[in-house]
């Protein structure tokens, strides 16, 4: 069979819909190789795929850094401008060593040296976004992560945002300096801004979010195809026990206790720049006299916590969030993701890039709210969950989105859209 390669950056809200797609393309009998940060070796070999390391190395276990990259507006530009740009030729490098012998390279778009290495080499691409703000519709605009976006944008006609689109390209065309220096040293023409152009493969495309988030817009490629969220759910994991691991038996015995808990969580990534979170977050539930549960990574617990609320590190979100009242979360596509699918209602703290536009398209759905990161205290929590507690119409929506969702057959589909590219044997 053949032999693929995925390369991906990001945190484990990237890497769970790569493993997932992985899995299953192992089944179907393709050889699949991962590509991206070191700090993912140990997890993707012991997975049994073979691993390959991708520069540049951003550590989401890194709190300084991480902190950098969930900086608001900023954090957009750092990451872009100062990590993944300047090291396309590192990238490309690893990438190409990666490549050898594979029939097909699956990318993200920060995955910028996969347009090069593909004009150099001839080798067949598919590039794959998970958010809607990868494509900049000028039909359903998104809100970028930039000082002064917001909500209002949605209202904007198409010449607006088209208009707007092309003074973003211009204001950061300084970014991308490394990519045209790098380009011409390697005797490729000068190309477009890789923020906005190229990113797309011109022979598949793949938009691995639910039509739920954003339906396919006029103008998406003719190479797009939308195929749905790609769950990676580890008790469903293939090279894992037969039987699904429990929960441990204190979370067990915490769901069964009351009524259905408030789940806060900040997912991989901005939970190393939590700040106040956890300790408004607590406030906020005895204030509405609710129980909760605290997902807090590294984080140490909030002093003196009555025993309605209960912290703990990780917990897989395919097993808690079923059981929640309400969601509260950061906004990252992954986490967005699951709370759609177990069918809650979603209270969404953006920090940065995608998370702005995700939040506000579940405003639009009508299924949560969204509360910024500066305004985040227990009295201002404990306002916009009250609704979302209280309404029963609210609940209904959400049950049915998550339903909806639940049908979909995300993986399953992208890997018959995947095989489709492979070349014919013999």
């Amino acid at each position: 069979m053949s032999r693929l390669v995925i390369a991906t950056f990001g945190s484990l809200g990237d890497l769970h819909p790569v493993l997932a797609l992985a899995h299953e393309l192992r089944r179907r009998g393709h050889t699949v190789v991962l590509a991206t940060s070191e700090l993912y070796r140990e997890k993707i070999s012991a997975l049994g795929y073979t691993f390959a390391p991708l520069r540049p190395e951003i550590s989401i276990l890194d709190a300084a850094l991480v902190r950098r990259v969930m900086d608001g507006p900023r954090g957009s530009e750092y990451l872009l401008r100062e990590l993944m740009l300047p090291a396309v030729r590192a990238m490309h490098a690893d990438l190409a060593r990666a490549c050898a012998g594979a029939h097909l390279l699956i990318t993200n778009e920060l995955v910028y040296a996969a347009p090069l290495l593909v004009e150099q080499t001839g080798l067949r691409w598919v590039s794959y976004a998970l958010a809607p703000l990868s494509y900049f519709s000028v039909h359903d605009p998104c809100i970028p992560p930039f000082r002064g976006s917001g909500p209002w944008l949605h209202a904007c006609p198409p010449f607006v945002v088209r208009a707007m689109n092309r003074c973003a390209a211009l204001l950061t065309y300084s970014w991308w300096a490394p990519v045209r220096a790098f380009r011409r040293e390697l005797g490729l023409a000068p190309g477009g801004n890789p923020l906005f152009a190229g990113k797309h493969s011109p022979l598949l495309d793949l938009a691995l979010f639910s039509p739920v988030l954003q339906s396919p817009q006029p103008d998406w490629s003719a190479r797009t195809v939308q195929t749905g969220f790609c769950f990676y759910d580890e008790n469903e994991d293939p090279s894992a026990a037969a039987s699904p691991t429990p929960l441990p038996p204190a979370v067990a015995a915490f769901l069964a206790a009351g009524a259905p808990p408030i789940v806060f969580t900040l997912g991989s990534a901005a939970v190393f720049a939590a700040n106040n979170f956890y300790a408004a977050s607590a406030r906020a539930a005895q204030l509405l006299g609710r129980r909760a549960l605290l997902l807090l990574g590294k984080n140490l617990p909030p002093p003196d916590l009555p025993p309605t609320i209960l912290a703990w590190d990780y917990l897989p979100y395919a097993e808690i969030f079923p059981h929640a009242a309400v969601v509260v979360h950061q906004g990252g596509v992954g986490t967005t993701a699951q709370a759609l699918r177990a069918g809650r209602p979603m209270l969404i703290v953006p920090f940065a890039h995608d998370q702005f536009d995700n939040a506000a398209r579940i405003v639009r759905l009508g299924v949560g709210r969204t509360l910024s990161r500066p305004h985040y205290t227990a009295a201002n929590c404990a306002r916009a969950l009250t609704p979302l507690l209280g309404d029963p119409q609210i609940a209904q929506l959400a049950a049915e989105h998550g339903q909806r969702i639940r049908s979909e057959r995300g993986v399953f589909l992208t890997c018959d859209a995947l095989e489709s590219t492979l070349p014919t044997p013999g």
